[in-house]
């Protein structure tokens, strides 16, 4: 017998497709095994899905977080060093390190493959 599978999933108002199909001749048994795949697929699309959005959103958080830092920064180069927090001069020094903006930097997800995925 021919199959055809297609499982859809609605996550977060996404919704995810997946369709296998063959034309070989399959028993029940690898019908279902074929079906188990493209459920295996749709759940790792939802899960993809979920680690770009948390990503986007510590992009957003971060660009506040920066701007913040900035201001910060700012603030306390105006007054001299024994009127700073102690807040601001960890900042103040720390704005001095050439890799300061690295903790800003939250790198876009582009739905890379975990190496544990496709075990099953």
């Amino acid at each position: 017998m021919n199959a055809s599978v297609k499982i859809m999933l609605s996550y977060d108002y996404c919704h995810f497709e997946v369709c296998k199909s063959t034309d070989e001749n399959l028993t029940d048994k690898e019908i279902n095994e074929l079906r188990k795949d493209v459920q295996r697929l749709a759940d790792e699309a939802v899960r993809q899905y979920k680690i770009a959005k948390r990503k986007a959103e510590l992009r957003n958080s971060d660009s506040f977080k920066k701007e913040r830092f900035v201001k910060i920064y700012e603030d306390a180069l105006r007054k001299t060093p024994e009127d700073r927090s102690p807040e601001e001069m960890a900042i103040v020094k720390q704005r001095d390190d050439e890799e300061w903006e690295d903790q800003f930097n939250q790198n876009e997800y582009d739905y890379e493959d975990d190496e544990d995925t496709y075990r099953w």
